[in-house]
């Protein structure tokens, strides 16, 4: 075996088709073993695997097989999140079908998911896009409108104008669309929404059980459902128009009423598209506003601007005192009651806008000694006592705010009322590919569910589907749409927009653990697996999927679907793959020209282009990125080093939870310990007469039980660090009985991480079974105490001396080795101590 060079090609195929014959990772469901249901979020299908993949699922399937060894059932699946606007781009750009180019991409994937070596459950693969996976989420979106959980009304929607359709306010970024990257516009449609809203307080409150989540998302979540404690009140108009005598505002901040200095409302509030009537320049003014996104950091970030209605309303605490009213840019229709009351001394968005129009500004909260500091120009957001503010003066703001809600609810013009940020999802999209939503319209009966047993309502994939015009290919399509009414039998027409994917998302994991053919899961056969025990996946999906998810978990729980509410007990967000990237100018005025690793030449002194040998600019250590070409091809990699050195590398360099860097002497370093280890294992039955060597022994329980330890907590860079360490006290011991155990248990250790080269090891070592199904090695607990320890020994409290002895060692004795010691016998050059003190197995210090 040491004779021969690790020839990853012919091993890895041969270990791939080995457990693909013995279906090794196949899921029972119905053993006697304790469960482990370990998953990564799964892929949406572009075409091709990237490193940060990789490193995603080394990371579980290292969890995967050594929960196998340790003796679970271990579900570990893998499908396909394949709906999508991707796909729809792609169909536009390259004259395909959405269809055939997802699941070109799929078996592509999937490939190289093999190539790698996953122990992933195959025989539950699944794909959104198919109707034996969307037919059942028809299902489920019908038993939760049976159920009153999803209503149909017509709202303003953050709408892509390029890609189209609707977005939810998640996947708003910076009032940007989070595909196309365009500036969303705001566009009242008739959606559906799933009252998520119904669960604020269930999914703040389950929060706090999560314990084995990051903290940063829990608290991410927390302020995306955004609950707020303040008083809800009413102003009214000096002057009426039309009907309208008075409207509601919403205030967390009651306390600061006496800074009151305006009112602002939104465009689309019923006071202000009642004046727009007759009012043109308020209703071009209304029309800009609509031309901006509706998330929170756009908000934020845009200039704050206004149109004075003319109109004031009387302030609830002095009917003298007159507050005018501005349709205002910040102020949205969709949260609180789309009307607000400004206090700019003490909200940045109010005083800017104060700023901007010449509007009072009245400082009523203040620190000791700063009652008469005017504000300049950044609102005063910290603690202090109310000023300004006639009764409340001389009150701690919590006070502040409870004497104003019980004043205003003692006199009946206001009351407390808790509101949330959260708001209910709207999950129709303007699109084609993906999950048609179930439901028919009749003009006699309104919209009507799909009677199920017409379930799955399936996609055209015909010739009249095609994306040579923008918008819905459904809305076209000559035939697909038209039907009878299940109701009535008259003619009526299907619904043509589609379900969020993130609806698809939201409840994967449970068809993975449950996939009957006549519905979406089955309750007890789902139960046994969920919830998920270890989920992993980027942080980025914080709010979006994870979200999502819990609520419908949840959801599907209230309507007596299954008994679990929180879909995922463990969750672990991994870090990026990062890599240099190499850029060239092209001219004055045109962005710089980027390069790939393949086409580098990279030394220390710097990076020439392989075509011309001109250099090039190493930029920054970015996220891998096909638009700044800083990308490394797995296959390429796998194919010169195997798929091993690929894992070890993903698992070893840097904490899970950091960025990685990917660099070619980290792949490199991998290859190498790759070939160490085969050398060491091809030296395992060499047995040796060097007697025992107990301090070997020691050394390989004390690895195996801290690399169970690192592997449980997903410590994979502190066991791999483990490992080395016992590789390196092998390979400097004697040939030995124990040198042998200890290769053996090595190559179960690496078993999880490098599964084919540990395969290999353990059909050379003679054993009938694969290690895929071998037990992890025994720890014997007496092993894990060292008998030695080394105590330091102090001459006037400076270290000048070490000694090894066995623990346990009685005063006397220390005493005596530590008077002894070289360094101390040369440092004292024949003073006689005044004191020796000792501190069994620690310390020594001698004084003179």
């Amino acid at each position: 075996m040491t004779d021969r060079r690790f020839n990853p090609a012919a091993v890895d195929a041969r270990w791939q088709r080995r457990w693909d014959e013995a279906q090794s990772f196949r899921a029972d469901g119905n053993s006697d073993k304790p469960r482990a249901y370990v998953l990564e979020m799964f892929p949406y299908p572009s075409g091709r695997i990237h490193i940060g993949h990789v490193r995603n699922y080394s990371m579980g399937d290292v969890l995967a097989r050594y929960k196998r060894m340790t003796g679970h059932d271990v579900l570990h699946p893998m499908g396909w999140d394949a709906f999508g606007m991707p796909a729809e781009n792609a169909a536009m750009e390259k004259k395909v079908h959405p269809g055939s180019w997802t699941r070109e991409n799929i078996a592509s994937m999937r490939a190289q998911l093999k190539k790698l070596g996953f122990a992933l459950d195959w025989s539950r693969e699944l794909a959104t896009c198919e109707p034996d996976y969307y037919g059942h989420e028809q299902a489920l979106f019908l038993d939760l409108l049976d159920g009153g959980l999803v209503y149909r009304k017509e709202s303003a929607v953050n709408w892509d104008p390029v890609d189209m359709t609707v977005l939810a306010n998640e996947q708003v970024i910076d009032g940007k669309g989070w595909r196309s990257g365009a500036t969303v516009e705001k566009k009242k449609l008739s959606q559906w929404f799933l009252k998520i809203t119904d669960f604020a307080d269930e999914l703040l409150d389950g929060l706090g059980t999560l314990d084995q989540w990051p903290e940063k998302v829990r608290l991410m979540q927390e302020n995306w459902i955004g609950k707020s404690v303040g008083m809800q009140f009413a102003f009214t108009l000096d002057t009426p128009v039309g009907d309208i005598a008075d409207f509601e505002v919403f205030t967390t901040r009651p306390d600061t009423l006496f800074g009151a200095s305006f009112v602002g409302i939104a465009a689309d509030h019923p006071l202000a598209l009642k004046l727009a009537e007759t009012d043109a320049a308020l209703a071009a003014f209304a029309d800009e506003c609509r031309q901006t996104g509706t998330a929170a950091a756009e908000v934020e970030t845009q200039e704050k601007r206004g149109y004075d209605t003319g109109l004031t309303v009387a302030h609830p605490l002095d009917p003298t005192w007159k507050l005018p009213v501005f349709v205002a840019n910040f102020v949205l229709m969709d949260y609180g009651t789309g009307a607000i009351f400004a206090c700019p001394a003490h909200d940045q968005r109010d005083l800017d806008f104060a700023r901007k129009y010449a509007l009072p500004v009245t400082r009523v909260v203040a620190p000791e000694g700063e009652a008469d500091t005017p504000i300049q120009n950044e609102a005063y957001s910290g603690p202090g006592k109310l000023v300004n503010s006639r009764f409340l003066d001389g009150l701690e703001i919590d006070a502040a705010k409870a004497a104003i809600i019980a004043r205003a609810e003692a006199e009946g013009w206001g009351k407390g009322q808790t509101v949330w940020r959260l708001r209910d999802w709207g999950v129709s999209r303007q699109r084609y590919w993906g999950t048609p939503i179930p439901i028919i319209h009749c003009d006699a009966c309104g919209p009507v569910g799909v009677p199920r047993d017409q379930l799955p309502v399936v996609l055209p994939e015909d010739e009249h589907v095609t994306f040579d015009v923008p918008g819905n290919p459904l809305d076209r399509h000559p035939t697909w749409k038209h039907v009878n009414c299940p109701s009535c039998n008259a003619p009526a027409r299907r619904e043509t927009d589609t379900l969020d994917t993130f609806v698809d998302s939201s409840w994967y994991f449970i068809r993975f653990a449950s996939q009957p053919k006549d519905q979406p899961f089955d309750r007890a056969e789902a139960e046994k697996w969920l919830p998920v025990g270890q989920y992993i996946g980027g942080v980025e999906h914080a709010i979006l999927h994870l979200l999502y998810a819990r609520f419908w978990t949840r959801a599907l729980a209230r309507i007596g679907k299954i008994g679990v509410t929180e879909p995922f007990t463990g969750l672990f967000t991994q870090g990026m793959v990062t890599h240099e990237t190499y850029e060239r100018p092209q001219g004055e005025g045109l962005p710089n020209l980027y390069f790939s690793p393949a086409e580098i030449d990279r030394t220390a002194d710097g990076a020439t282009l392989l075509t011309d040998g001109a250099p090039v600019t190493v930029g920054r250590v970015i996220k891998m990125s096909k638009s700044k070409k800083n990308v490394v091809d797995p296959d390429e990699i796998i194919e010169r080093y195997g798929a091993d050195a690929v894992r070890w590398f993903m698992l070893s360099d840097s904490p899970p939870e950091r960025d990685l860097p990917w660099t070619d002497s980290g792949i490199e370093g991998s290859w190498r310990f790759i070939g160490r280890l085969w050398r060491l294992f091809g030296e395992a039955n060499n047995g040796g007469d060097g007697g025992e060597d107990k301090s070997l022994t020691r050394k390989l329980h004390q690895t195996v039980a801290g690399v169970a330890k690192d592997i449980e907590g997903l410590g994979f860079n502190k066991a791999v660090a483990k490992i080395y360490e016992l590789t390196n006290a092998v390979e400097k011991a004697k040939p030995s009985a124990a040198r042998t155990e200890a290769i053996r248990g090595l190559a179960l250790l690496v078993a999880p991480m490098t599964p084919h080269l540990a395969e290999e090891a353990w059909s050379e070592f003679g054993e009938t079974g694969m290690i895929a199904e071998a037990a992890w090695p025994t720890v014997d607990e007496a092993l894990l105490v060292d008998d030695e320890v080394t105590v330091a020994v102090q001459v006037q409290g400076k270290l000048r001396d070490t000694i090894v002895v066995a623990r346990g060692t009685d005063k006397a004795t220390l005493e005596a080795l530590a008077l002894a010691a070289p360094n101390v016998a040369r440092t004292l050059e024949g003073v006689t101590p005044k004191k020796v003190i000792v501190v069994p197995d620690r310390l020594v210090n001698v004084v003179v």
